[in-house]
């Protein structure tokens, strides 16, 4: 992934710095980052799947906040991969850690933008750019709104205090949970779990005051999380709609030979572990 970001930032324009992020975004770049991210998911990972109950919701007009928790590295790649399988409509973005967007400018191409949540001038910048984000109808803020890496199990959740503040910004927004789990059942590769919770609109979260908006966006998301883990924990593919499906088997000597000895058999070769059985 470092090596994929260094060379594609050879290739992009520079930006000034001081750019706001709708401005340093590219259409091209984005649609480059996402044929790349999708190749690497299918590479590295088994599955991505989307539990049946959680399929995005409707959005009735104005801008789109998705908050999830922060489970992984690979939080952004699915991100990137669920916007567009699920809000194609909607120009995307993103906050991340100021200090990787500076080593990684690439991903200010394509709707990352740097902050610093731990400082008070951090977190003055992320709702600037937030609110310049969020003033067209058409752009969605996808947040891991707990700033740091946790475990799914955690609770509370310990959101950060600016996703409750979001809806000041743009009251005729739409806000969604997204839980977002990992976790390995038959395939050497891992599965991603996804689920989005119950939509808020923004103006009904200004009927409250900022701790008492916190504390529903938390309870929401813990939901959806709960649920998650619930469907994960059965192993039932049944209860998942596939999103993108990776490459199954195990790969190199030992997949060649079972390859040859259902061609022997005139079978069909099936990669998958499943597969062993028939």
């Amino acid at each position: 992934m470092q090596e994929q970001g260094r060379a594609a930032a050879r290739h992009v324009p520079r930006v000034h710095a001081g750019a706001s992020p709708v401005a340093r975004r590219s259409a091209l770049i984005h649609r480059f980052m996402l044929s790349y991210f999708e190749r690497y998911f299918t590479r590295h990972m088994n599955a991505l799947r989307i539990a049946h109950w959680g399929m995005p919701p409707s959005v009735p007009g104005g801008p789109l906040i998705v908050y999830s928790n922060h489970p992984a590295w690979w939080d952004a790649a699915v991100y990137i991969l669920a916007a567009d399988r699920f809000f194609p409509a909607y120009e995307s973005y993103a906050p991340i850690d100021a200090a990787m967007l500076k080593q990684y400018g690439v991903f200010g191409r394509i709707g990352a933008f740097g902050v610093d949540l731990d400082t008070p001038r951090g977190a003055a910048a992320f709702l600037a750019s937030s609110r310049e984000i969020l003033a067209s109808p058409k752009r969605a803020l996808w947040i891991t709104a707990q700033g740091r890496f946790s475990d799914v199990r955690e609770r509370p959740l310990g959101l950060k205090p600016g996703i409750a503040r979001l809806a000041e910004l743009a009251p005729d927004c739409t806000i969604v949970p997204l839980a977002i789990e990992y976790g390995f059942w038959v395939e050497r590769g891992a599965e991603a779990f996804i689920g989005f919770g119950s939509p808020i609109a923004g103006r009904t979260l200004l009927d409250s005051t900022r701790p008492e908006r916190l504390g529903l966006l938390e309870r929401n998301l813990a939901t959806a999380l709960d649920r998650l883990s619930a469907d994960v924990r059965s192993r039932e593919p049944g209860l998942f709609r596939t999103v993108i499906e990776g490459r199954s088997g195990v790969g190199g000597v030992y997949d060649g030979w079972r390859r040859a000895m259902a061609a022997m058999r005139g079978r069909r070769f099936d990669p998958s572990h499943e597969g062993q059985r028939t």
